[in-house]
This record gives C-alpha cells, structure tokens and sequence, in this order.
C-alpha cells in the first residue's frame, strides 16, 4: 500500500469507540511528571507529593480556652456559695508567656485566653465566677464553687499528637492545607511538577481577538478557552499561535512544538474535509494513533494519537466539541501528570431539571448548571446544544451524561451530572 492510501485509509476509515474505552486508553500513556520543591509563597493550587505530618502535637502545652484563673482543682473541694474559699494571685501570664514557676496550693495565676497552664495547676477557673481584690499590696482570689481536674483545660497533642498524618499527597494545596504548613513548619513543600501543554488553533479562517470581523472568518475562542482549561487543570500553557491550512507549514511546526512540551493539544482539523491535516501529520509523526472517533456527542471526531510516550490532543474546531472532548481526556491526564490522587471530575447522581428531547444514538454530554431546588440536586441544560455553539459554555459547570439508544429525556428523570469545578475528583471514570 502506498503512503497516499495508508492516509486516506487513516482519514476515512473510524469506527466509533465507547467513551470509556477512550478514556482507558488514553490513561494508559498517563504519568507523573515527577516533583520540585516549592516555597509555601508558591505552593497554592499545586499538588502534594509528599505527606504533610505533624511536628509536634497541636497543642504543644496544656493551654487555656479562657480569661481566668490557673489552680489546683483540689483546692475547691470544701468551696461553695456559703463557703468562697481564697487564692493568692502570685502573677499574670498571657499568651505567648509562661508562669514564672510551679503554683502551690493556695496559689493561682491569673491566665489569659491561649496560655501555657502553669505547671502545678489543673484546671482553669473562668474570670466571671471569680471575685478579685487587693490587699496590702498583693493580689487575691475568691471562688464560691468547686472545680474539676482538667475543667477548661485543652490538653497537649489533644488536636494531633506528633507523627500524625494530616494531609496525604496528592492532595490539592487550598488555604487551609497551607495553613497547617506554616503551623508544623514547612518553608518549603515538595510538589507535583506541572505539565507543560503545548496548545495550536488551527485554520485559516480563524481571526485574533483584536481583528475585526471579515467575510467568512471567525475569531478564534478556541485557543483561549483551551488555555482557560489547561491552567483549571494545572497546566501550564505554551501557546503556539494558528497553524494555516498547509501540511508542510503545520507538520514542522507541530514537529518542533512537540519536542518543547509534555503534551500537545490542536484544535480543528481532525475531521475528514481536504483541509483537515492533523490525520496525515500524525501519519508523517509515525504516532500511534489510539483512536480517532469515539461514540459520543458533541466531540466525535476527537483523535488522540501518542509518540514516544507523550501524548497529541486533537480536539473538535467546534467550541463545545472542543469544551467536552478536553474535559474528558485531556483534563485527568494533566491531572495524574501534576499528582493528584483522583484525577477524574466527580460524578454525581443529579435530576434533570428540564426536558431534552434530542433523541441520543451515542452517549451525549450536554453542557449544563448545577441548581437546588426543595433540597434536590437538579441539573439543566445551559442553553442550546450544538457542537458550534459557544455562548452555553458561559454557564456551564457540569455536564449531563445522557445514555445512548434513547429517543430524549424528560424534566425529572434521573441522570449523572460531571462536575467541573469541583476539586473533589474521583479515582476512576465509572
């Protein structure tokens, strides 16, 4: 067979695979990047590659959770509203400060909230039950009720206790995971290395944004919503600009793109029209091709192909096509690449909250919004559902999985809804 058969046969010959199948092999080429250390100044929204442990326990000292009086809880035995019993207030310690020495009994000190308890004392009587005075120039307290051993004391370790695990890695670092850095320690964190994305529109009637309209062009959304979705992910882009509808021009840029980056995304010209050439420059790339048309709507004609273990993305010219085909296999292979420990969106079980009347002969996925109604987790279509259509995509921050074989869908009917702004995530696609 010539090499002008072989591409043709690549062009027209695609029998539709299952989106699971396509999902599973892509995930076959999915790896972790490896991992850098990274300054806690840097680290929000990057990826643990280690476990986050304790320190020290949390608190490091019996402390107390209120303003007032650090004694021996053994001292109030024989206290009560006709019998006050006196303590002598020998200092004040506040938080940050430790007492002096051990009390004795009949001693007590006065304690601010977040204190060291002194050593010696037990308990922590509250400032409002406690009478003060001073005499001859010394300090005293009186208590008309009895307290307990370990009364209004938070015990060391009684949060966690040294060595304890308290973030895993994988894990994605938010405010509160960064927080716990700095309270064990940690100037620096080692992380998910992120990967670098390669990113090319292409076509030759796609115009910037700053360009004015013209006759048979559009401008070109594509690449920028893409670089939107490479950075959700973590990813950082590499954009390359517009490839034109010439092979030789498309192939060496593509060729020397790939070599630059961990994995390369084209939008448009995967299909099968006499300008769409990403088919034949994979031929010319000797990529393996793992699939170039899957069962599903919008985005069928989606094609990843992989060459020397990294992987090409080519994803539909049309916005929506593109939206959904980056989500579902693009997006967790940039996820397992960074680290994380469950690279797919969640899924959830969710209600339709308006008809879809489409008849669905593959599994299609509607982009659509999260709402609550009577405490219901409802999902609704964003508004129309074609591949071309961009301004639904606004609005979406889910996408209702919709079976095939079915003649459409009505209002109420259960269905499972991907979240996409969820950072949850999920360890499998199922």
């Amino acid at each position: 067979m010539c090499d002008t058969e072989r591409i043709v046969d690549m062009k027209f010959d695609r029998k539709p695979i299952p989106v699971t199948d396509a999902v599973t092999k892509v995930m076959e080429y999915a790896r972790f990047g490896g991992t850098e250390e990274v300054s806690i100044n840097e680290c929000e929204n990057r990826i643990l590659a280690e476990d986050i442990t304790a320190s020290h326990p949390i608190p490091p000292f019996h402390k107390s959770p209120y303003d007032g009086f650090a004694l021996k809880a053994e001292d109030t035995k024989e206290a009560g509203s006709d019998n006050p019993v006196t303590f002598h207030v020998i200092e004040q310690v506040g938080a940050g400060h430790r007492a002096s020495r051990p009390i004795e009994s009949g001693e007590a000190v006065r304690i601010m909230t977040g204190a060291e308890i002194p050593e010696g004392a037990d308990c922590v009587a509250m400032f409002e039950i406690c009478q003060t005075q001073e005499e001859n120039g010394k300090s005293y307290m009186t208590i008309k009720r009895q307290m307990e051993e370990g009364q209004n004391v938070i015990e060391k370790g009684s949060e966690t206790s040294h060595g304890d695990v308290l973030v895993e890695k994988g894990t994605n670092i938010n405010p509160g995971v960064k927080a716990l850095l700095a309270t064990f320690g940690y100037p620096t964190v080692k992380v998910g290395r992120r990967p670098v994305v390669g990113l090319f529109a292409t076509g030759t009637e796609l115009l910037d944004v700053d360009e004015k309209l013209q006759p048979g062009k559009i401008r070109n959304s594509n690449a920028y919503m893409i670089a939107a979705q490479i950075e959700r992910a973590g990813g950082i882009v590499k954009y390359y600009g517009k490839l034109e509808d010439d092979f030789d021009t498309c192939y060496q840029a593509v060729t020397n793109a790939f070599a630059e980056v961990d994995m390369l995304i084209t939008t448009g010209g995967v299909s099968v029209g006499d300008f769409d050439l990403m088919p034949e420059i994979y031929e010319k790339l000797e990529a393996q091709v793992l699939f170039n048309k899957i069962a599903m709507r919008p985005g069928s004609v989606t094609t990843v192909a992989e060459k020397d273990g990294k992987l090409l993305f080519g994803l539909s010219g049309n916005p929506s096509a593109c939206y959904v085909g980056f989500e579902l296999y693009t997006f967790p292979v940039i996820q397992r690449y960074s680290g994380v420990a469950k690279p797919y969106h969640r899924k959830i079980a969710a209600i339709l909250g308006k008809d879809f009347p489409k008849p669905n002969p593959f599994t299609r996925f509607v982009r659509g919004y999260i709402h609550y109604e009577e405490g219901k987790v409802l999902v609704s279509p964003a508004g129309m559902d074609k591949s071309a259509v961009v301004t639904t995509l606004a609005n979406t921050d889910a996408l209702i999985m919709l079976p095939g074989g079915t003649r459409g869908f009505a209002a109420g009917n259960a269905v499972q809804a991907i979240l996409l702004e969820d950072s949850t995530g999920q360890a499998t696609f199922e």
